[in-house]
Order: C-alpha cells, then structure tokens, then sequence
C-alpha cells in the first residue's frame, strides 16, 4: 500500500499563489506516476496534471488540463517521495478539493490511479 498525504491548500485572493504537496510513504517504490485532481462543488472529479518518472527516480513526462496550461506546473522531489503543484495566476474557478493520486501509469483519468489522498481545500477569492 501507499500512503498519500495532500497539504498547501487555503485561502488566495485571485491572482495569487499557492503550492500544495503530496507525501507519499509506504511502498512508494512502486508507484511511477502521480496526478492532481479536483473536484469542485456540484461537479465531478477532473483532472489537473500529472507527471511520470522513472525506477531511477528521474522525470520524463508532465501533462496538464487545458485549464491550467502556463499557470500549474507539477513536479517532483525524489529525495524527498513529494510531488508538487505550483499553482500561480489563481482563479475563483480554481477552487476546488485537490486530491493527489498515484499509480504505475500516468493519465487523466481517474482509474489510471491506484491511490488517493484526502484532500485538501483551495478556496481562491475574487
């Protein structure tokens, strides 16, 4: 099993910043890719970005939604089994519960994923 574990949310005023991480422990060895998702109030879970690395722990793919291209940009800290998501130029459609997720493939959907966070609330006002 993986444990993951989402922080970073909170309050932002439009146009600001934020960076959420998500912490993975227990057999993280086994897992390649992550992903970002949110789901806002009264809608589905969508997708928001995801990357790919390798067993030596090296990056070689990110992919993101439309709606966040040139603002999102996830990345990874091996060192550290964290995944990150820099979020800049926020909007009130940006808020949302963002949940991380992982797995052996990378993808936009949600069953590309074996494991998911809880969670965590960004709430970004106008």
């Amino acid at each position: 099993q993986v444990q993951l574990v989402e922080s970073g949310g909170g309050l932002v005023q439009a146009g600001g910043s934020l960076r959420l991480s998500c912490a993975a422990s227990g057999r993280s060895l086994s897992v390649y890719a992550a992903g970002w998702f949110r789901r806002s109030p009264g809608k589905e879970r969508e997708f928001v970005a995801a990357i790919r690395w390798s067993a030596l722990g090296t990056t070689f793919g990110t992919t993101y939604a439309d709606s966040v291209k040139g603002r999102f940009t996830i990345s990874r800290l091996n060192a550290e089994n964290t995944v990150y998501l820099q979020m800049n130029s926020l909007k009130p459609e940006d808020t949302a519960v963002y949940y991380c997720a992982a797995g052996r493939r990378i993808g936009s959907q949600k069953d590309a994923y074996d494991y998911w966070g809880q969670g965590t609330q960004v709430t970004v006002s106008s």
